[in-house]
Order: structure tokens, then sequence, then C-alpha cells
């Protein structure tokens, strides 16, 4: 947050309210230099874990421990797959990494590396050139997303409830089909919204009347949706102050910006945990499998988990198509948007949108934060 000489906070507060958010928190922050050993998870971290997963603190620093360790796996198996890659998920009931493969000579060489296989008749780059093909159509309102399934070893769409019969969806799932990818159709009740909100006193940063969360520091700055505002509008801190100037922008087709901090505010590597949990340090942005539990902050709901359910999905707002994104079953809320996604201390993602809320449940997407920093050539701060 802003230095000012209102404020006497000590520097530890500061640093602590200081990124995500840039809301006031009393949760301390502990530099890395301090630790003895690093832990996998905060406290916060670790807290939230065991209210919306129902684990007891041991297992949630298992999970965690195991998703670390699949997270490599996935890294080796790729690899050793080669061309015959076709997608991989971590299954948390038994702490096991599982890789699809399309050509079975690779399959010794695959499990080598500790990670579980299942044979498939379709590559993940196969799927992917399909699902590319389907992102070049223009999908209407009835169709809420798409994706490559790598479980299912299909391309699936996603067609709002009671919108099958809709002859423009039925003309799109046909141009789709045509696409090949051995295309499924499933039915959701929701249909996709991005989650800015209206401008609330105290929150963390505004672009006009649009108040959204931060996402993740990098060097001069921070990354977080690209709904939020367009290249070269001013963006405001929680107290109303200067921060600096969207840099970058992209809304809809990708859902992400960067903005350059300046004017008494700087930037550390923390995910705000609201006061509700402990701060967390972000030491990097090393990609979770699906299944693997992740955890996000929002200046609106603040703390909440869940677990990554897809990747690649594309997904249908009012305002248009936007790709690669992952699907997560945490909540979220309006303005919560670009603020962080996280799985243990590695950076994940900018909230993009989703359905429903943090009373009933629902289902939010994140623009994955390697892809935001390659496209504007940022690197992540980390502790």
């Amino acid at each position: 947050m802003r230095r000012t000489r209102r404020r006497t906070t000590s520097l530890r507060t500061v640093l602590s309210a200081l990124i995500v958010t840039g809301a006031c928190a009393t949760a301390g922050f502990v530099p890395a230099a301090t630790a003895t050993a690093q832990p996998p998870a905060s406290d916060g971290v670790l807290a939230a874990m065991q209210r919306d997963f129902g684990l007891t603190r041991g297992q949630a620093e298992t999970r965690l421990a195991t998703e670390k360790a699949a997270t490599a796996t996935e890294r080796q198996a790729r690899k050793a797959a080669g061309s015959g890659y076709a997608g991989s998920w971590f299954t948390a009931r038994d702490g096991r990494l599982t890789v699809a493969l399309a050509d079975g000579a690779k399959a010794d060489a695959v499990r080598a590396t500790g990670a579980d296989v299942r044979l498939v008749d379709h590559s993940a780059r196969q799927l992917d050139a399909a699902k590319a093909r389907i992102d070049d159509l223009k999908a209407p309102t009835g169709v809420a997303s798409w994706r490559v399934d790598w479980q299912a070893n299909s391309v699936v769409v996603d067609v709002v409830a009671g919108q099958r019969s809709d002859n423009d969806v039925k003309d799109f799932l046909a141009r789709a089909r045509r696409a090949g990818g051995a295309l499924k159709v499933e039915t959701t009740d929701h249909a996709p919204g991005t989650l800015a909100a209206g401008t609330v006193g105290g929150d963390p940063f505004y672009t006009g009347n649009v108040r959204c969360s931060i996402g993740f520091s990098v060097q001069g700055g921070f990354v977080t949706a690209g709904h939020c505002g367009g290249a070269g509008q001013g963006v405001n801190g929680w107290d109303g102050s200067y921060i600096g100037n969207i840099q970058g922008s992209s809304f809809p087709d990708n859902d992400y910006a960067w903005v350059n901090v300046g004017s008494g505010w700087w930037t550390v590597p923390v995910v705000l945990g609201w006061g509700t949990v402990s701060d967390q340090l972000v030491r990097g942005s090393a990609e979770a499998p699906i299944g693997a539990s992740i955890c996000r902050s929002g200046s609106t709901s603040h703390w909440h988990c869940g677990t990554v359910l897809a990747k690649n999905e594309t997904v249908n707002y009012s305002q248009g198509a936007v790709h690669e994104m992952t699907k997560t079953n945490v909540c979220a809320e309006p303005g919560d948007s670009g603020g962080s996604f996280i799985s243990g201390d590695q950076a994940q993602g900018v909230t993009s949108g989703g359905w429903g809320d943090c009373t009933g449940g629902g289902e939010t997407w994140y623009q994955p934060i390697n892809e935001i920093l390659n496209r504007f050539g940022l690197t992540l701060n980390t502790a």
C-alpha cells in the first residue's frame, strides 16, 4: 500500500497487506530468510484447505506434498511420452498422477517416471488441433464453453440447459463435429460471467467505476484480469490514490492485463489472506495438474479453495470467447476478478469469471499466470 504520514503501521504489516489487494490485514509477513525450512504452505492455506476440503492439517500437508511431487513427475512424463502425450491428471484419493498415452511403445518409459498410464486413441496434439478449429467458430450464447477433456480423450462442448434445440446452437455443434476430435456434448445449468463489480469504498483497486482484485506481483507492477480495464486506463488503489496505468490488456479472446506500479506504491511476492488466514509467500509458478488442490484470494469473498477441473477450456462470455482458461470448483463473487489463484506457494493464474457464489458454491475459471508472463515479457516476483 502507499506510504503516507498518516500510516504508523509497521513495515511487517504493510508488506503483508501491500500487494495482492491493497487492503489492510493484521496477519504478519514472514521473510523467507527467517524460516529454518520451507513448509508446504502457510498456516492460512492449510486452514483454508481444511475448511473447504474437510481435511485435517496433516492431511492437507500430505496432499500438498503429493501434488508437488506429481507436478514434477508430470514434467518428466510429458518428456518421456513425446508426441504420444495425451494429457494428465492427479487423483487426490490415492495421490497418483495418471498420464494418457496415444503411443503404447512409450508406456514403459512413462511408467518409469512414477506415473500411471492410460492408453487412448487421440494425442493431446490432435485434440488441441481439433479444439483450435472450434475456437475459430463464433459461438452463440447458448454454448457455455468447450475444452479438451483428457480423461475422456475428447473435445467436450458444454451447452446451457434448455438451449440444445436452439437453431444457432445446433448449427455450432454441427460445425464443431466437423472439426473432429471425438466431440462430446454435455449440459450445464449455468452460463459463465465475468466477476468485476462496481466501486465499493476501501477495496483494492479501481479502473473508473469498476473494482477488481490484484493478481500477482511482477517486476515493475502486477497482473490482473483484462476485463477490468483497457490499455492506458489509470488505476487507483484502495485508498483512492494513483497507482499507475494499465500497460497491456486483452479481453475477450484472452482475459489478462498488467499494471505498472509507482507513485509511492511497491510490490512484494505475497497473496493476501485478508486477516482470515495468514498471508502466503509466492515462490514460483509451477503449473499444478488437473485434480490438484488450489486456493483463491479476492477482494470480495477472500480465501476459498477447491480443485483444478480442466485446462485449455474456451469460455463463451456474453462479451465473446476467452481461450486457454483453467476451470476450478472454487467459488468467487463480483469484485474477485483478477485475483490470485495459488497452489501451495506456486502462482497459477488470475481470476476471470464463473457462475455461482460462495454461499451456494459454483465454478470459476482463471487465465494461467505463465501465459500472461510470456505474453507481456514479465517476471514474477518470488520470495
